[in-house]
Order: structure tokens, then C-alpha cells, then sequence
């Protein structure tokens, strides 16, 4: 479960409120729209919930270049990319 209650700025129809409370509860958001629709017909206040969680919530900020975030997910190697004798990927020895 995530920490932080904030509106998405990639899964988003709207406002992102969704795709945020989705996150927050690590559930798919189209399971969360689908519950405020259904509570509509159903006679919910989910308008102004919505409305209001949507000015409440703050944006999700902006992460880092795709990039660095891959580089920070790669882990430490004992030895350098330079130093390998096979493809780690294929399996076919690195001619150079």
C-alpha cells in the first residue's frame, strides 16, 4: 500500500482521483471507477466526493528521467559491463 495519498498523473480520465485512490489502496482503478459510477445510480453523493478529494489531493509530482530511474534499479556487478566474455542476454560469447 502506498503512503501518500495523491491524485495520478499518468492513470487518469478526469482528475486523477481515481487512479490515485487506486494506487493508494493497490487495487486497479478501473475497479474504483466503476464504484463511483455505480454509487451514482445508486444515489451516493459521489459527485461531491469526488469534487472534493479532487481539490483536496494533491498531484502526484513529477519522477525522474526514465534513464535514471533505470539506472538506479540495475544492481551493483563485481565486475564492469567492459570485463564480460558473454552476452548476458544471448548467451553468445562477445567478440571484441
Amino acid at each position: 500500500m502506498d503512503t501518500r495519498l495523491v491524485r495520478s498523473r499518468n492513470d487518469r480520465m478526469i482528475g486523477g482521483v481515481a487512479g490515485g485512490v487506486a494506487r493508494y489502496f493497490n487495487i486497479d482503478s478501473t475497479i474504483v471507477r466503476l464504484v463511483f459510477v455505480l454509487s451514482v445510480f445508486a444515489g451516493g453523493v459521489t459527485p461531491l466526493v469526488y469534487l472534493v478529494l479532487w481539490m483536496v489531493m494533491p498531484e502526484e509530482q513529477a519522477t525522474a528521467s526514465v534513464s535514471t530511474a533505470a539506472a538506479a534499479m540495475l544492481p551493483d556487478h563485481p565486475r564492469g559491463v567492459e570485463q564480460w566474455k558473454y552476452d548476458p542476454y544471448t548467451g553468445e560469447k562477445i567478440k571484441g
